[in-house]
């Protein structure tokens, strides 16, 4: 909990391919929230320690996050974590493997390790490797997802592990973090609504679609990456990707989740989002939308307290 105790409020700015840039990073973290990004987001290593040193000096002491693809396809990962070592990152997200070798190495230079998981066997598995917090990847949250309720899977998660619980899928609002707190998480995970910030790296067009699309606009396909995840159906069918043709795509991060050098390849266009675009309906600053926000969060705690049965 050390690195939530001192947010404005309990949120960290989910890792997004493509989307999480420096600059939506700094502007979360001068708001008051975790930012969060993927180490692949960086073409290289390299890139990836000019970002970090970058992003140091525009947050000082603010706790910020950098997400590691732990998956045998990914060739980085060793060289990335070097990176993170030496700049000391004050969060490590893990996905797609939970390594006790990773956490012992963050732990030694002061950092935590989250990790995401869609399933309680994948909360087990996390919790013996020793991470300080796990994130529930619920049913409904953007890109890579899990289908389990997050009443299920949160409760399962608590009934194994007492460390810091995260809940993720298809939080938008002030209200949907004050639920999440109410089924026992410490934070929530917030992507898609972060997707529709002047801040974000994603398109003018890309943003709109977000604006105009409902939860019966995303689809659940592993067609994108190999891995199921949710996406807008219409990105989807502009780029001749059939959603229903589930199975049969390998796995292969190192090629699919590696931005190249010089040029977008055709999957850049294939916009994920979860199910909570039905609540977006604009584009606002980072520190507008975290003042907006903490007004939402704050009158739906005041609610609840109302709603407790008084005693007789």
């Amino acid at each position: 909990m050390t690195l939530l105790t001192e947010l404005r409020l309990p949120v960290i700015g989910a890792p997004m391919f493509l989307l999480s840039s420096p600059e939506l990073v700094i502007a979360s973290c001068r708001a008051g929230i975790l930012g969060s990004f993927p180490a692949l987001n960086a073409r290289t290593s390299e890139e990836l320690d000019e970002w970090l040193t970058r992003i140091k000096a525009e947050v000082g002491e603010r706790p910020f996050g950098v997400n590691l693809i732990v998956h045998p396809s990914n060739s980085r990962v060793e060289a990335d974590l070097k990176v993170l070592a030496r700049h000391k990152v004050p969060l490590v997200i893990t996905s797609l493997g939970a390594v006790s070798e990773l956490v012992k190495t963050v732990h030694d230079w002061g950092g935590q390790v989250f990790h995401d998981v869609v399933q309680r066997r994948h909360a087990e598995k996390a919790a013996q490797a020793g991470v300080d917090g796990i994130i529930a990847v619920c049913a409904g949250a953007g890109g890579h997802a899990g289908t389990q309720s997050p009443f299920a899977l949160a409760a399962e998660i608590r009934q194994i592990f007492d460390g810091t619980l995260v809940l993720a899928g298809a939080i938008s609002s002030g209200v949907d973090m004050a639920c999440a707190r109410l089924l026992g998480a410490d934070a929530v995970y917030m992507g898609t609504r972060l997707i529709n910030t002047l801040e974000s790296a994603a398109s003018l067009d890309y943003q709109q679609r977000i604006i105009e699309s409902r939860a019966s606009d995303v689809v659940y396909t592993d067609q994108v990456s190999g891995i199921p995840g949710n996406f807008l159906a219409s990105s989807l069918a502009e780029a001749g990707v059939d959603p229903k043709g589930w199975g049969g795509k390998s796995v292969d991060l190192a090629s699919e989740l590696q931005p190249p050098e010089g040029g977008a390849k055709a999957w850049k266009h294939l916009w994920s989002a979860g199910q909570g675009v039905g609540q977006i309906a604009d584009v606002l600053s980072v520190a507008d939308l975290v003042d907006q926000l903490e007004g939402e969060y704050r009158s739906a705690l005041n609610r609840a307290v109302t709603l407790t049965p008084t005693p007789g």
